[in-house]
């Protein structure tokens, strides 16, 4: 157990209000503030950003992220 994670969805209450990273089915990465999720990790990301190739390729500002289109959420050492 680290830092109290015993769950998978504990990670993600740990990330709130921090920076993660998002990888989506479409072969897309999101980045932003983790504001909420739910059970079918459904996200909603603040000042949401989508990456290509490292860069940041538009901001997409406030962004709700269905669960299902989501491959992994790393919230740790971001690309900014």
């Amino acid at each position: 157990m680290v830092d109290g994670i015993e769950r998978p969805l504990d990670v993600l209450n740990n990330a709130k209000g921090k920076e993660v990273l998002i990888q989506l089915k479409n072969n897309k990465q999101m980045v932003g503030t983790l504001l909420a999720f739910d059970i079918h990790i459904n996200i909603v990301l603040n000042n949401a950003k989508e990456i290509v190739d490292g860069e940041n390729k538009r901001s997409l500002g406030l962004t709700f992220l269905r669960g299902d289109t989501i491959i992994f959420i790393s919230p740790a050492n971001v690309v900014k």
